[in-house]
């Protein structure tokens, strides 16, 4: 399905990943092979990808997906619920994490309860960084050692999604 066209989608799936701020996915643990699940805020492609980061610093589902890139994703908003099989990509390169990185702090930004304050100042300093062509140094290497640290992981679906009985709602 990596290259599934968004209209193959079933339509509630595509309103839920439109609209939702959260996910859900599940993948084994790299030391106990334990199924896990961690919920986070992520970025749709509109196509067959999501980009999940989160805070920085090592992270172990960051660690999990390096070593098990097969997972399930699941939604958790919406009045269904999807399963969608998913392979997850550890993005390290700045040039390639940081527009994923940025749509991403995008996307949480405008969350209700998010540090707005904090956000928006973060993002127009590498906004305007990159607008510029400037070297990561000076103010922007504060930003740089930030965006550094955060995970950035491409989610690409790879099966066709099936509905679940924990995402319905009476």
């Amino acid at each position: 399905m990596a290259s599934q066209p968004i209209n193959s989608l079933p339509e509630d799936l595509i309103a839920i990943l439109s609209q939702s701020f959260f996910i859900r996915f599940s993948v084994r643990g790299r030391r106990t092979g334990r199924l896990r699940t961690v919920e986070t805020t992520y970025v749709w492609d509109r196509g067959s990808r999501l980009y999940i980061s989160g805070y920085p610093g090592k992270r172990d589902w960051v660690a999990n997906l390096y070593a098990n890139p097969q997972v399930i994703v699941h939604t958790v908003e919406g009045r269904n619920g999807y399963d969608i099989p998913a392979t997850a990509r550890v993005i390290h390169a700045r040039q390639e994490r940081t527009p994923h990185l940025l749509a991403f702090l995008n996307h949480w930004a405008s969350r209700p309860e998010a540090p707005r304050t904090m956000f928006l100042l973060l993002l127009k300093a590498v906004r305007l960084n990159r607008a510029l062509h400037l070297p990561w140094w000076g103010p922007f290497y504060f930003v740089r050692r930030i965006f550094d640290r955060m995970p950035c992981v491409e989610i690409t679906f790879t099966g066709y999604p099936s509905e679940n009985q924990r995402g319905r709602r009476p």
